[in-house]
């Protein structure tokens, strides 16, 4: 399987904004057009966004750290073995936030039966994963993406790669997205995204 193609289902099926909700995903489409970023800022300072749609987001949820990276092989030493090491599964211990300023890749993550949902996020996508969700990330054909990483507090960004169901992590995960039919995620405005399986 090649990780950066499309990978539809055939028949393809279409997957409804509300399962995203559900899983605890949140989506904005923000205006990536008339705002300029640098192509590598680790730190950049979120007090300096000067897009008034990113500055709610950021106060309302309270992101007080920002970097922002370019995911290319002329930007990112290594890329070949990083991009296949971001497309191992696994979870994180706090929320994943990330704003497309440039080129598109997927996510992958996993619904309630353990599927795939494959999302092509493209420029102007901003799009929060939940604690403790299975997911994975690789860049697309176009092998290119530029993208701020937003954060509450000091940044962590370590990986726990699957199996790691013990988790507290994990745990958080499943008692508030899978026991329930409701979720609290909120999400401004509706994605339309696609499943795939392997």
């Amino acid at each position: 399987e090649d990780q950066k193609a499309l990978n539809k289902m055939e028949p393809n099926e279409p997957i409804a904004p509300e399962v995203l909700r559900k899983l605890g995903i949140a989506y904005w489409k923000m205006d990536a057009e008339s705002f300029t970023y640098p192509v590598k800022s680790v730190p950049w300072d979120p007090s300096k966004a000067v897009d008034p749609k990113l500055s709610k987001i950021r106060d309302d949820r309270g992101y007080s750290y920002a970097d922002i990276i370019t995911v290319h092989p002329d930007h990112l030493p290594g890329y070949a073995e990083k991009v296949k090491s971001f497309f191992e599964e696994h979870i994180h211990d706090a929320e994943e936030i990330r704003y497309i300023v440039g080129g598109s890749g997927f996510f992958d993550v996993r619904d309630t039966e353990d599927r795939w949902i494959r999302v092509h996020v493209k420029k102007g996508d901003l799009m929060t994963l939940p604690e403790g969700i299975y997911h994975r990330f690789t860049t697309d054909e176009a092998d290119m993406i530029h993208a701020m990483r937003l954060f509450v507090g000091q940044p962590v960004w370590t990986p726990f790669n699957r199996p790691c169901d013990d988790h507290v992590s994990r745990k958080h995960f499943v008692e508030n997205y899978m026991s329930s039919s409701e979720s609290t995620a909120p999400a401004e405005e509706k994605k339309e995204e696609e499943t795939k399986t392997e």
